[in-house]
């Protein structure tokens, strides 16, 4: 079963995928953050071509647990993929854009580089953190 990770912002969408045993996460290309017709366009052809059960959206809370104007924006985003047919989960994601920014930077990578990647690397970690959550539930069930 694959799933779809997304680090959703006002300008890039960030994205990854799981492979086939739900065990890593893998970045895809980011999107533009256009016009939302073509932001849903674009996804339901990737999960049709990709085989995607499920959706993961990062939720970006504030520091202290609240929800802010960027969360907001996620909640929102993530009721626009229900059409798509396929289950939505938010997960929290706090500070995962800022840990994607210094594992690049400690990489030695560009800061133009950085700009291209760090959207992708966001939803990396989002979908990394589900995946094993999802695995430790699995095995706390066992």
């Amino acid at each position: 079963m694959r799933i779809l990770g997304i680090d959703y912002g006002e300008r890039r969408i960030g994205l990854a995928i799981s492979d086939e045993l739900g065990i890593a996460a893998h970045g895809l290309p980011t999107l533009r953050n256009t016009a939302e017709a073509d932001v849903l366009e674009a996804l339901r052809r990737l999960i049709e071509e990709r085989g995607v059960e499920e959706i993961v959206v990062g939720l970006p809370r504030n520091m202290d647990g609240s929800l802010g104007p960027q969360a907001n924006q996620a909640m929102r985003f993530a009721e626009t993929l229900k059409p798509l047919g396929r289950k939505v989960h938010l997960l929290d994601e706090r500070l995962t854009t800022e840990r994607a920014r210094r594992t690049l930077s400690d990489a030695g990578i560009s800061r133009d580089e950085q700009r291209r990647r760090v959207d992708r690397m966001a939803a990396q970690f989002i979908l990394q953190a589900h995946l094993d959550s999802s695995r430790r539930l699995k095995s706390e069930e066992a």
